[in-house]
């Protein structure tokens, strides 16, 4: 259903073992697997967020993550499919259309596979299907095409959700839920973390986006073009967004170089990328030494040190004693 974001969630005392965590995960197709570094990063850290908000590949691995699925857990899946083509035809056979009635529907066009049996086929076995079998709150954005306006996703069947999240116009069919017919969430709201905000002590956002990337080997194609628009117009609606408001911490790991469907590229990807894991470890040091230092300051001005007595005047020059 179209929700607006939640109310703020309780936060937890920071003198009771530090302050939580929200984190949004953005949109850009296969430069969405650099997320899985930043799962990585958040357990070595010992971090389990309170909730997650995600688009288009980061609601697939927001959910992955609110799940229960380490990061490395998802590092290690994500490498033995994508990293082998044959076992990616395999899956992509398995997400064919069921029938010819099926394939014509609506008329023959270029974007024949159904997101939702991609999504199936691609998953791990045992992934929860349904919002309230996740261990941690996930919110998922995806774009209501005639209604003009962001929808979000926090209850109800997780995988048509993380569908309509993934359903890259003119790639894939759109989905249908609720009424509505909802294409890629990243085309509204590309890095979801307003959604989170107030959930948490410190908001993370992940940008993923990148910018279209000029290569001397060959002149962009139309499909090429299209998506390297869509970069154009997601990059400017964060812009505008982070005008008016930032996350805690925002991390843009160098993705540029890669297109939405490199995902064969996997083990290109997570090498390129793999120095946002210190970068994640240091902004996060920084923002809970910030956190720690205001909390303190916070509690100087609740409770303020009694003041002394003042000082008994000084005698006066020649005074008798």
């Amino acid at each position: 259903m179209d929700k607006p974001p939640s109310k703020p969630g309780k936060k937890a005392n920071s003198g009771a073992g530090g302050p939580t965590f929200a984190i949004a995960f953005g949109g850009g197709g296969a430069r969405g697997l650099a997320h899985i570094h930043v799962i990585e990063a958040l357990d070595e850290l010992g971090i389990r967020p309170v909730s997650i908000a995600g688009s288009s590949i980061g609601a697939i691995m927001g959910a992955a993550m609110a799940s229960g699925m380490t990061g490395k857990d998802i590092h290690e899946f994500s490498v033995a499919i994508l990293g082998h083509r044959a076992e990616v035809a395999s899956r992509m056979w398995r997400a064919r259309p069921g029938s010819l009635g099926e394939m014509v529907a609506g008329g023959i066009n270029v974007s024949q596979f159904n997101i939702e049996r991609i999504l199936k086929a691609f998953m791990p076995e045992g992934m929860p299907t349904d919002f309230s079998d996740l261990k941690i709150p996930l919110k998922v954005t995806a774009t209501d095409f005639f209604g003009h306006k962001l929808a979000v996703f926090d209850s109800g069947d997780l995988f048509s959700a993380l569908a309509a999240s993934a359903a890259i116009p003119a790639v894939f069919k759109p989905v249908r839920r609720d009424g509505m017919l909802l294409i890629d969430g990243g085309i509204y709201n590309p890095v979801p973390f307003d959604l989170i905000e107030g959930d948490a002590d410190i908001t993370i956002a992940i940008d993923v986006v990148g910018a279209p990337a000029e290569s001397s080997r060959r002149r962009p194609n139309s499909l090429d073009l299209m998506f390297g628009a869509t970069q154009l117009m997601m990059q400017s609606i964060s812009a505008m967004k982070f005008k008016t408001n930032c996350p805690d911490i925002l991390l843009r790991p160098p993705v540029s170089r890669f297109r939405a469907l490199d995902f064969l590229k996997v083990d290109a990807v997570l090498a390129e990328t793999a120095s946002i894991k210190d970068e994640l470890k240091r902004e996060v040091e920084k923002a809970v030494a910030k956190f720690e230092k205001a909390g303190a300051a916070e509690r100087r001005a609740q409770n303020p040190s009694p003041s002394r007595p003042p000082e008994p005047p000084l005698p006066a020059s020649g005074a008798r004693k």
